[in-house]
């Protein structure tokens, strides 16, 4: 992944999410069947119908096993969100998986 493709720095994981939300990334996506799905329901977007339009990493001051990434994510039909994952040993496989296949976009960007 090439290095953070956002402008802003943010101290920690609900800060950013905040942030995010006020932007229009409502959202919260969960990994399921190979693709992501908005919380609650609906259906399931593949890797080809996403982007990653920033990423942000927080790592643990005083213990690096509080590692997290976070995504913002816009789907090709208009849908905005997040997924947090841990970073590092304890990121989840599955995750990994599916955001390895996401495009990463900076807004203005592209589709």
């Amino acid at each position: 992944m090439p290095p953070h493709i956002n402008a802003e720095a943010y101290t920690t994981l609900a800060g950013a999410l905040d942030e995010l939300a006020r932007r229009g990334f409502t959202a919260r996506f969960q990994v399921f069947d190979g693709g992501l799905r908005a919380a609650g329901g609906g259906e399931t977007m593949r890797p080809k119908d996403l982007v990653i339009r920033e990423y942000y990493r927080f790592e643990g001051i005083s213990d690096p096993d509080d590692m997290a990434i976070l995504y913002a994510i816009e789907s090709t039909g208009g849908v905005r969100g997040t997924l947090a994952d841990a970073f590092g040993v304890y990121s989840d496989p599955a995750t990994s998986m599916v955001m390895h296949d996401v495009p990463i976009r900076a807004n203005g960007s592209g589709p």
